[in-house]
């Protein structure tokens, strides 16, 4: 017989509004609608009960790298994760050689296949030396639908993302492709106009790679293609809350023209996030942590970030001021949707994976539940 839980007394964060005094009951795995008289009933009185966080883009944590290490390390940097109260993570690369990232993709499709990921982004090798941003320039490459079909294949069904300059000569070709495979075409680390960027939307690009970051500012000449994404309602725009990556007014900008239902929260995390300051490796490049804050060693470029999710949700509605229910759109529900899984994870609602975190008033994680095992206990 499964263990069902109730969990009472917390401000509980559904899809249509927030229960005060409210309570989710698991079973097993499993959120239900219904418990039974002998279930355990765990006192959340003064807390809030939200959604696990869903991140999109996540190059690893813990010190431990999923571009570079071993199946060990990636659990490792999962694991990481989830202690801050991610329970769906998808594995990002960073440029490297094609048949190095293939056989990356090898590795990581298996712990996907077998539920630790959510899957795999691939970040380069299709991308603009202009704005390479923690890329070797070297192993750069226009994005070849050939050489886009060879990751695909390697990660046997497992890739849920691609970003590309799609301005680059084979990029609108490479979008379409993707989006045949049910592959999400992302547009980031571009120098595209703001008419190259419609083209791709047109195509079927439906995601801006962390949005303002490695890519043309604003113009009110050549608006670049921070207004074609952010008008554009096919568009979800990545967000990094980290007080680095974004101006605190870029942040709301992007919140108040894509609306509620258009922003991603993701980390972009590198090896140091919940790990610490030092020297790490990003691919073929050495970055400085410094401050929380990572940079190459050699030009000084933003190199990923150490955030974790709950410290973007904690500062998106603390110092941002959102309320709690439009950030656990964008750090649950979105990204969800986005992955096609918004049917197992994403909210509270009977029937779905039972994966949840548990805020303080001062929205501190308490707890973390992952298909109902917690790996944060509560208290």
């Amino acid at each position: 017989m499964a263990t069902s839980k109730v969990l009472a007394g917390a401000q509980v964060v559904l899809p249509t509004g927030t229960l005060t005094n409210g309570r989710v009951i698991v079973e097993g795995s499993r959120i239900r609608g219904s418990a039974p008289a002998d279930a355990e009933t765990i006192d959340l009185t003064g807390h809030w009960l939200v959604p696990g966080f869903v991140d999109i883009h996540n190059h690893g944590g813990g010190g431990a790298s999923f571009t570079s290490g071993t199946v060990e390390d990636v659990l490792k940097g999962i694991h990481t994760h989830r202690l801050h109260g991610t329970t769906t993570v998808v594995a990002s690369t960073v440029t490297g050689e094609m048949d190095f990232l293939a056989q990356r993709a090898g590795i990581l499709s298996e712990l996907a296949e077998q539920g630790d990921l959510a899957g795999i982004h691939f970040e380069g090798p299709f991308i603009s030396p202009c704005r390479k941003g923690a890329h070797s320039e070297g192993l750069l490459r226009h994005p070849d639908p050939a050489d886009v079909r060879k990751l695909l294949d390697a990660a046997r069904g497992q890739a849920r993302m691609v970003t590309l300059a799609t301005e680059l000569p084979g990029g609108i070709d490479s979008v379409r492709l993707l989006a045949e495979h049910g592959v999400i075409a992302a547009i980031g680390h571009t120098d595209a106009t703001y008419e190259q960027t419609v083209e791709a939307i047109d195509a079927g690009a439906t995601v801006a790679t962390h949005l303002f970051n490695a890519m043309p500012g604003l113009g009110h000449r050549a608006p670049g293609p921070i207004a074609a994404l952010l008008e554009d309602e096919r568009i979800t725009v990545e967000l990094i809350n980290d007080g680095t990556h974004l101006h605190p007014a870029a942040f709301e900008l992007a919140f108040h023209h894509a609306g509620t239902d258009r922003v991603a929260l993701i980390t972009d995390a590198m090896d140091a996030a919940g790990f610490g300051d030092g020297r790490y490796m990003l691919g073929p490049l050495e970055v400085e942590v410094k401050d929380s804050v990572a940079r190459l060693v050699e030009g000084g470029s933003i190199a990923g970030s150490t955030l974790t999710q709950d410290r973007a949700f904690k500062r998106s509605v603390t110092v941002d001021g959102l309320s709690v229910e439009d950030t656990v759109r964008a750090i649950s529900a979105n990204p969800a949707k986005l992955l096609g899984q918004y049917d197992q994870v994403g909210s509270l609602e009977p029937g779905k994976d039972a994966d949840l975190v548990v805020l303080d008033a001062a929205f501190d994680v308490k707890g973390v539940m992952r298909k109902g095992e917690w790996v944060v206990e509560p208290f």
